[in-house]
């Protein structure tokens, strides 16, 4: 009997393996495309993290010393002190010469 429709029904081996290599195809292409979105994103992640890390290691500009003066009066410390206070919260000075500074006022 010879079918003059096509082939009805299901696919034979030839159409199963066929879609099988599409389907696959496909899901390469899908992950393939995924990955490379996952690592330019975190190439840049890392360069931001470099970019950031670089400025925050770069020597502050034209620092002055501080200079440890006798303390003349209660009002002079606390102004010192004060003024030690900004240079280390605008970044101006580092945890360990802050600390340093201060030591060198108080003692």
């Amino acid at each position: 009997m010879v079918f003059r429709g096509g082939r009805r029904g299901r696919p034979g081996l030839l159409g199963t393996v066929t879609r099988t290599a599409v389907v696959a195809g496909t899901a390469k292409a899908t992950s393939n495309a995924m990955d490379r979105r996952s690592q330019r994103k975190a190439d840049e992640q890392q360069q931001a993290y470099q970019q950031q890390y670089s400025q925050q290691q770069a020597p502050p500009a034209q620092v002055a010393p501080v200079q440890s003066v006798p303390p003349s009066g209660a009002d002079d410390l606390v102004s010192k002190l004060q003024e030690l206070g900004q240079l280390h919260q605008s970044g101006l000075l580092t945890d360990a010469e802050f600390a340093a500074a201060k030591a060198q006022l108080l003692s």
